[in-house]
């Protein structure tokens, strides 16, 4: 009996080989991100730019899963840094990568993993409260963690003085895990091939929706 090829195993055991399909994921997802930041960016009490560019990272990590979602952020931050203007507000170069937005690009990468890591942790289906907590601990929780001190040392800024004025990015972020995890919810219940994967079904993993 001949063996499948390894790019047809890959969506049944959510294990992704870098075959022609993934790639393509990763440079959509990295075009999402992107296109995330064309309206720009505003600051507030701070020298980082509020984006809606989380949101693409949030929502590469939850549907592409954390090595390919980290991928696609790594690759719009490659394209960042040999200086194509993808960054909110039309930034770009390598200099962003020493400024004080610096620790949140990398954030991005980590966020990246960590939101896969616990939205299809054990390969099971996405659920509201897993998809909510892999996107604010993920895309909010590790995003600031390494963040907040690169900013407060680019700055010059003491660090609670950094970390208080980085509140202000919280309102938005909460909205934007919302809005993550109901994108995601709806994918997984609408398109489940979105995901590229077959899961391990659970009756803790069945969610059973809004309760009337």
């Amino acid at each position: 009996m001949a063996t499948p090829p390894a790019s047809s195993l890959a969506p049944q055991t959510g294990v992704h080989a870098l075959d022609a399909t993934a790639l393509a994921r990763v440079a959509v997802f990295a075009a999402i991100i992107a296109v995330l930041g064309l309206p720009g960016g505003f600051t507030i009490l701070g020298a980082v730019p509020i984006t809606a560019q989380t949101l693409g990272v949030m929502l590469a990590g939850a549907i592409l899963g954390p090595w390919l979602g980290a991928l696609s952020v790594t690759v719009l931050l490659g394209l960042v840094a040999v200086g194509m203007p993808l960054l909110a507000g039309g930034r770009g170069g390598i200099g962003v990568f020493f400024g004080p937005s610096a620790g949140y690009l990398l954030g991005w990468v980590a966020g990246a993993i960590v939101i896969g890591l616990i939205v299809h942790a054990g390969g099971r289906k996405p659920t509201t409260w897993r998809t909510l907590l892999g996107v604010v601990v993920g895309g909010i929780l590790v995003v600031y963690a390494l963040g907040i001190p690169v900013q407060s040392l680019v700055t010059r800024l003491p660090l609670a003085e950094t970390a208080l004025m980085s509140l202000v990015f919280v309102p938005g972020d909460l909205v934007k895990a919302v809005l993550a995890t109901a994108i995601v919810v709806t994918l997984v219940r609408a398109y489940p091939r979105a995901f590229r994967r077959t899961w391990t079904t659970k009756p803790a993993d069945i969610d059973p929706g809004p309760v009337s």
